[in-house]
This record gives structure tokens, sequence and C-alpha cells, in this order.
């Protein structure tokens, strides 16, 4: 799967689920592979609404059985790490926090404290996931796959 073509199937997936974009924000998909290349496999859609020194707000995507590889965020300049909450929009989300597995379904969220391993996997049918967090500093994230590139 091309760049491309992650980007226009986020952007279906969005649409089908009633989620409106601007033009800008449909060409702004960031699509994420880790450096792997294995994008359907490992990697997500990203949609950034806002992401200031307090809050940042997106839309993550997920194809099916895709999975955003395990990670943290740890502390950055005196600030405690990214808090986040996730909330399932569309689909299942199979979310495992340390040892704990939790299975989210729409309407369904879980909060994320700071500086905690966590992973992530959309089931069958892709997912949709809302996240609000605090700052969201990607270039500050620790993945437990030294491969991996972000």
């Amino acid at each position: 799967m091309t760049e491309a073509e992650a980007r226009e199937g986020a952007a279906a997936m969005l649409a089908d689920a009633g989620v409106v974009l601007t033009p800008a924000e449909r060409d702004a998909i960031e699509v994420v592979d880790f450096g792997l290349g294995r994008l359907e496999e490992v990697g997500l859609q990203i949609v950034v609404y806002v992401n200031t020194k307090r809050v940042c707000a997106k839309e993550l995507v997920l194809f099916p059985h895709q999975t955003c590889p395990e990670h943290r965020h740890p502390p950055v300049d005196g600030n405690p790490g990214k808090e986040e909450t996730f909330r399932c929009r569309r689909g299942i989300v199979h979310l495992h926090v340390g040892d704990e597995e939790i299975v989210l379904h729409p309407g369904e969220q879980r909060t994320i404290p700071p500086d905690t391993l966590h992973w992530f996997q959309a089931g069958e049918e892709g997912a949709i996931v809302s996240e609000f967090s605090t700052r969201s500093r990607d270039a500050a994230d620790v993945l437990t796959d030294p491969q991996i590139v972000r």
C-alpha cells in the first residue's frame, strides 16, 4: 500500500464514520509506518486537529489488524510526559497497557498515564480512535523495538 492509498483509505473510513475533514486536513493525513515499510501490518494514519503546549486532539485511523507498536511518552523538559485518552469511535481496538489488555468498543474510552508502556491494534474491520491528550511530542516517544523510527 502506498502512502497516497493509505491517506485515501483513512479519509474514506473517516467519511464513512461521519467525520468531516477540511480539504487541508484530508491532505495532511499523516501516514506512519515507523520506518519498517510494513504499513498494512505496523503503522497508523493520523489527523491532528490541534497540538499546542497544553493540549492535543487527533483521530487515529487503523486498517484491519494494523498495529501501533509498543511505546511510552516519557517526561520532557520538566513535564511528566503525555497523558492520553483513547475513545473508540468505530471498530474494535485492542489496547495493551502494561500487562493488561483492554478491548475498546465504540463509545468506550481509556486514559493512559504518562510514561506508561502501551500499544494497540485494530480488529477485523479496522478502527477509528479519537485521542485527547496533553501536548504531543512524537520525537520524544520511546519505542520498545529498536528497529522502529518515528
